[in-house]
């Protein structure tokens, strides 16, 4: 059988689709041109195909991040296609009585890359990093990328060159803004487009919390949620049986929620923790697809360096500890700065780091971390620098699509 290595296999589709696009542009250029002529040297408006604005979302895990953008979109009639990379995506089902909405899966991968990088749009807005680095390459019929995070913290936080070619990045916090105005001084990139809108999950995830009543029966006592990340540096990976051993001992009640991805990736080792330490009233394994109530059941998380960690501190204002992995800049944008990335700059000031030697005292540094009130006092530091324009991120992100939309249309068909 004929091999081909995953490095060249992407070389050779990037190859592909680069001619395949060539070809396109090509020809929509020429009957540009052919109607030009026709009309008698007259301007033709470019397209009547061309889409206002695509959103695109490479898992169904980013649903919240837009789901408030398309309702506020259907609301003011501002016609928009949403294309998904997940067959299973819950936008799927949203999007058949819609008017003004059109959601569609596209395929999965180099399928779904095959699609946009040949796309006619006037913009396209996505959560996904890596335009143009690899196999996702910038479509010559559209005329604006526009980046909005899934999670507050870094920027700096994607692989190498993640939003270097963006034209314009939808930010959360400042610290976020001097990351990226950084990066584009030393590769020598021009200025994006820059606006601070907060974001759009957090928002619907406070409203919801105001209005909540737990459809769950609240545990006697304090309850603790583990929610690690995954991968070689997520807790269970490092700590495993160990860590929840100490975690029952505290005789507190325990709640469990492995990230999605560890039930296919690291199957096996949840197995095997899952037979050790079955499910009973004070210990409980949580897959729930929306982590909403556990969320707000429990009264501190313990994680690694998983974006839930700043879900679970800014919106329910409670306390978290974490494990410090040993994170290493190498592989990402934030090798590039001298400054440690913010995210980790904050974490020892919102909670207690669970170290290699936490046996036997972990109970006392959940109950140090519940009890400590300068903890609180990082997390409302946190919240200003991290969660800007609280509540208004859904209108600002639509205002801003909208008015580049105009700008653009305007440009275009002057």
């Amino acid at each position: 059988m004929l091999y081909i290595d995953p490095g060249t296999g992407s070389m050779l589709f990037s190859i592909l689709i680069g001619i395949i696009g060539v070809v396109v542009f090509f020809l929509r250029t020429a009957l540009i041109k052919i109607k030009f002529v026709l009309s008698g040297g007259k301007k033709a408006k470019i397209d009547k195909n061309k889409l206002p604005i695509v959103i695109f979302s490479d898992h169904k895990r980013y649903w919240n991040v837009f789901k408030p953008i398309c309702d506020e979109m259907e609301k003011r009639g501002q016609k928009i296609w949403y294309y998904t990379a997940s067959p299973d995506d819950p936008a799927l089902e949203y999007g058949k009585d819609k008017e003004y909405v059109t959601c569609e899966f596209i395929g999965e991968g180099n399928k779904a890359f095959s699609r946009l990088n040949i796309l006619n749009a006037y913009i396209v807005l996505s959560t996904t990093p890596g335009l143009n680095v690899y196999q996702w390459k910038r479509s010559k019929t559209v005329n604006h990328y526009s980046h909005i995070l899934h999670a507050p913290g870094n920027i700096s936080i994607y692989r190498m060159f993640g939003t270097d070619y963006y034209d314009s990045l939808l930010l959360s916090g400042e610290p976020q803004v001097k990351q990226a105005r950084e990066l584009e001084k030393l590769r020598n990139l021009p200025e994006k487009e820059i606006k601070i809108v907060g974001m759009t999950y957090l928002d619907e995830m406070k409203k919801r919390l105001e209005s909540y009543k737990s459809t769950s029966d609240k545990k006697d006592g304090i309850t603790v949620l583990l929610a690690p990340s995954w991968g070689p540096s997520g807790l269970l990976t490092r700590y495993g049986a160990d860590l929840l051993d100490e975690l029952v001992k505290t005789g507190y009640h325990i709640v469990v929620r492995p990230h999605p991805q560890s039930f296919s990736s690291e199957a096996a080792m949840l197995e095997k923790l899952m037979e050790k330490f079955p499910e009973n009233e004070n210990f409980e394994w949580n897959r729930d697809n929306d982590n909403f109530d556990v969320l707000s059941r429990a009264d501190i998380m313990i994680s690694d360096f998983s974006g839930v960690i700043f879900d679970y501190l800014l919106v329910f204002d409670k306390p978290i500890m974490y494990a410090n992995a040993g994170f290493s800049k190498d592989p990402y944008d934030a090798w590039w700065l001298d400054e440690t990335p913010w995210t980790f700059e904050m974490l020892p000031r919102l909670g207690k780091e669970i170290t290699d030697d936490y046996k036997g005292s972990l109970k006392s540094m959940i109950d140090e971390c519940i009890n400590d009130p300068s903890y609180g006092s990082a997390r409302a530091e946190a919240k200003t620098k991290g969660w800007m324009n609280a509540g208004n991120a859904t209108k600002d992100t639509c205002d801003f699509l909208i008015n580049k939309l105009n700008e653009l249309s305007e440009e275009e068909n002057a």
